[in-house]
């Protein structure tokens, strides 16, 4: 019988035993656990993207469960299955409504856990001591130290973030917690942290100057995620069928495939690129006859949600930012938080190159592209859903032009995202246009389309029809359509068999609307 495809289950046993595919990882977790000169360790990836399953993983081996890991790296590489008492916490999705609503789910959660290892908690002490007196116990009592698992760290003070001062003080109750880690060190046979942002002001990090960040390491850059050599391994049945499905021959899916899920690269050096795990379990396992976002579908990152309610975001191109220092990626004072560090570590950005000791970020598939330009035509908007956006492309699909200039007019009349110069560039009109039109789903946008000529400002297509749009601030849409014409930017798609439209828009440099508007059909 084929394997099964898991599409919600981040358990290790609960993958083995119910026959679903795992893609093996365990060699590279073999390296750590029996690393001797290591012990302590942390990695920061984007949400659904395996951490839960690799701490369930590392449970299991630690637990000295061999049956489970039948068939897998680890069996072979000599493991020795010593059972070693563990403490598994997990700090997502809690109510942090106020701090005390915090306080409370957080005792629960570490009674639970502190519970669940065969220690008794005592009420009367505070959860860090609780913590301490567990580490202590376990050794005492079993003989073997201590592992320590600790799931969605930082998820708490994320999902504050448009409280300040509530995320302060939750950040200052977790760091007292995390810093019974170094009090007990000598009592804790490894400990693996994982989280989407790395705060650091977190004692985590300033207590621990022997922590193990494999954030950035080469070494670890598939620990998490699939490379595409994975998915042809456990997945080339599934993928097969699926693009039988959508009625495509198997390299022309693959090719979309990555276009749509494989886009993350973690590290400096090692390149290699890797799919989103959750978005591949959900796209092979319902096999529908297209591509969905499945990873932004199941919620949105708290830590980048919260963050975007109070914050304007930067007038910059996402598919491109450039001279990024690696200090930038990372979160200091919460009260100043800047855009490409939440973005980054909420994986709406991913490395794209590194050279001269910084780094060029982009989007990095059109999943998330998708995804987080709806969020930004919902911001400039200030609508909460997807109604405007549905219009205004279905207008232009049809060429409803009336319908579509009016859409737009409104759009930018009660524009609050943007620059605060006195005069606006036509970059900042184009980057508008290029979000609403790539957000919808409906078109294959290319900003600044590269023709013999020049550079058309943007290409919308569909399959049906091309719209070749030129900008003007301060002058008119017959000049815009001149220079198309000029410029010769529709030669390419002469001979497409679709119905060529030019469209010309002209804006008030000072006043940032949309003053004049023409279309006419290349024919």
């Amino acid at each position: 019988m084929e394997p099964r495809i898991a599409q919600d289950i981040a358990d290790f046993r609960k993958l083995r035993e119910n026959g679903c595919i795992y893609v093996d990882k365990t060699e590279i977790l073999h390296e750590l656990v029996c690393d001797p000169t290591r012990s302590l360790y942390f990695i920061s990836r984007p949400r659904r993207f395996g951490k839960s399953l690799m701490l369930s993983t590392l449970e299991c081996i630690f637990r000295g469960e061999r049956e489970l890991f039948k068939g897998l790296a680890i069996d072979k590489l000599g493991y020795d299955w010593t059972e070693y008492p563990v403490l598994h916490f997990n700090f997502g999705t809690m109510d942090v409504t106020t701090f005390d609503s915090f306080n409370s789910a957080f005792v629960a959660r570490v009674m639970r856990s502190i519970k669940a290892a065969g220690v008794v908690y005592d009420p009367a002490f505070a959860p860090g001591d609780n913590f301490a007196n567990a580490i202590q116990k376990l050794a005492q009592d079993r003989g073997k130290p201590a592992v320590i698992l600790i799931d969605e760290y930082d998820a708490p003070v994320g999902a504050a973030l448009n409280d300040i001062p509530k995320a302060n003080a939750i950040r200052a109750k977790l760091s007292a917690f995390y810093g019974e880690i170094k009090n007990n060190a000598a009592n804790i046979r490894f400990m693996m942290m994982t989280g989407v942002t790395k705060f650091t002001q977190l004692s985590v990090f300033s207590a621990l100057n022997n922590l193990n960040n494999l954030t950035m390491d080469d070494r670890y850059a598939t620990l998490l995620g699939y490379t595409d050599d994975e998915l042809t391994t456990y997945f080339d049945p599934a993928m097969r069928r699926h693009a039988e499905v959508m009625g495509l021959s198997y390299e022309d899916y693959r090719e979309k495939l990555r276009w749509w899920y494989n886009g993350y690269r973690f590290t400096r050096w090692n390149t290699t690129k890797v799919y989103n795990p959750c978005a591949i379990g959900k796209t092979l396992g319902t096999c529908t006859p297209e591509f969905l976002g499945t990873w932004t579908s199941t919620g949105l990152t708290s830590v980048v949600f919260n963050y975007f309610a109070n914050n304007q975001l930067a007038d910059q191109d996402y598919e491109n930012i450039e001279g990024v220092f690696e200090e930038d990626l990372d979160v200091g004072e919460l009260e100043n938080i800047q855009p490409t560090a939440m973005l980054y570590q909420g994986g709406y950005l991913t490395i794209k190159d590194y050279r001269n000791s910084t780094f060029t970020l982009g989007l990095p598939d059109e999943e998330v592209r998708r995804a987080f330009n709806s969020q930004l035509v919902q911001k400039f908007t200030g609508q909460s859903d997807n109604r405007y956006l549905s219009i205004v492309s279905r207008a232009l699909m049809g060429a409803d032009f009336a319908t579509f200039f009016g859409k737009l007019s409104d759009l930018y009349a009660h524009l609050t995202y943007g620059p605060k110069e006195s005069c606006v560039q036509e970059f900042s009109f184009q980057r508008i246009l290029y979000v609403l039109l790539t957000s919808s789903g409906f078109f294959r946008v290319t900003a600044e389309d590269h023709q013999a000529h020049g550079r058309a400002d943007l290409v919308a297509e569909t399959p049906e029809r091309v719209f070749i749009f030129e900008l003007k601030v301060d002058g008119t849409p017959q000049e815009a359509l001149a220079r198309i014409k000029e410029k010769d930017y529709a030669e390419s798609y002469r001979h497409s068999g679709k119905e060529v439209l030019l469209i010309g828009l002209s804006f008030d440099g000072k006043t940032r609307h949309l003053t004049d508007t023409a279309a006419e059909s290349l024919d």
